[in-house]
């Protein structure tokens, strides 16, 4: 059966190789920091298991304060890379009780209160994995069984941490003069070991699923604008069906080739971009854009009438006929048509309503540019307010 020294070298063995291994997985993603601070983490406390290791062997105060500092910041700093991970901020809530308890630790070790400085470490180490399983299931939002199986590996290895404070505690070891060595600590290097392992595997897996997730987004979005392009479009509306409260406003810029060829291509894709900058303050919560390719564009709108729809619509092309692009020849306007195409009660599907919209938006062009025109099935214009002006 294996000792307690052995069981540390394997401990450390265990983190060598893990760190190693993240640390070639962020050599060939560096966009992925957080798993170059996992591994950073687990260094840390690759050092720490081999001081203590050192420290069963040649017990002194101040190899016992190193000890102590080294296994906090580990823990603090893999509790840092789950915050950089999560998008989590407030980074100050963390790192000063976790420093505190260190300066704490190590005082009271120095004045020959080695018991009381473990007490406090295991406790401060206890609470930044307590804080790391909760934070994965409170903000996670990809794979729920992924983050379980986080907070359950996090909560098992903070728990271990807490049986060896309390064992210090119920026993009244407040100066022990050596490295503890008891059941607790033997239980708490097997569940560390199997622990940091799982949670160093499953740091691949999350990079892994991050690394899909910022794929997808990128094959979604449009580069030159931010917008979703025609793949989100068909990816988040292809399959619905389009209600009563539903609508679909195509937009094409005008005159946009003649743009190009006067002013040239990049004055060309700022006006694409400051058109997407007037969508996007117009943005709400059932109001997605979407850049189709070239000059057109489509917002989809849920949860509103179709009479707010065109409304919208048309204030949209009002406010970026005021838009004003500087260019080398002076500044420059431009105007913008475009066509609604409506849901219905018994439900249509997004080609049908992107093709009544697109006749419309071609009735707009046709009527002179510079509007928004909503045409209903019998391909006559609307009157009234159904038809502006921008």
């Amino acid at each position: 059966m294996l000792d307690f020294s052995s069981l540390l070298l394997a401990a450390a063995l265990s983190g060598t190789c893990l760190s190693i291994t993240m640390l070639a997985i962020w050599l060939t993603a560096p966009r992925a920091p957080f798993v170059l601070t996992v591994a950073c983490g687990i260094l840390v406390l690759v050092a720490h298991v081999v001081l203590f290791w050192q420290y069963t062997k040649e017990p002194n105060p101040w190899l016992c304060q190193a000890v102590l500092v080294l296994l906090s910041l580990g823990f603090l700093i893999i509790c840092l890379s789950a915050m950089q991970y999560l998008g989590v901020g407030n980074h100050g809530s963390v790192v000063l009780p976790t420093l505190a308890a260190m300066a704490a630790g190590a005082v009271f070790t120095y004045l020959g209160f080695d018991g009381i400085g473990f007490l406090i470490t295991y406790s401060a180490v206890t609470a930044l994995l307590a804080a790391i399983g909760t934070m994965f299931w409170m903000k996670g939002d990809h794979d729920r069984r992924i983050l379980l199986v986080v907070s359950f590996l996090s909560g098992a290895c903070g728990l271990s941490f807490a049986l060896c404070g309390l064992v210090l505690l119920v026993q009244g070891q407040w100066v022990l003069g050596a490295a503890p060595d008891n059941w607790a600590e033997r239980l708490n290097t097997v569940v560390a070991v199997a622990c940091m392992t799982g949670l160093g595997a499953l740091t691949l897996s999350l990079h892994h699923l991050q690394a899909q997730i910022e794929l997808k987004a990128e094959t979604m979005t449009d580069p030159l604008t931010g917008l979703m392009n025609r793949r989100a479009l068909n990816e988040l509306y292809g399959d619905r069906s389009f209600g009563p409260f539903m609508a679909i406003a195509m937009f094409d810029l005008d005159h946009f080739k003649t743009t190009n060829d006067v002013f040239g291509h990049p004055v060309g894709d700022k006006v694409l971009c400051r058109f997407a900058a007037v969508i996007k303050k117009y943005g709400r919560t059932g109001v997605d854009a979407f850049r189709l390719g070239g000059e057109e564009f489509a917002i989809v709108m849920s949860r509103i009438t179709p009479e707010k729809a065109h409304d919208m619509a048309s204030r949209i092309g009002v406010a970026f006929g005021t838009e004003i692009v500087a260019t080398h020849r002076g500044p420059l306007r431009s105007s913008v048509s475009g066509g609604m195409g409506f849901g219905a009660a018994s439900g249509r599907t997004l080609d049908e309503v992107l093709a009544e919209a697109d006749a419309a938006l071609y009735a707009a062009k046709r009527a002179g540019r510079n509007r928004v025109i909503a045409q209903r099935e019998q391909g006559q214009p609307d009157s009234g307010p159904a038809q502006k002006t921008a």
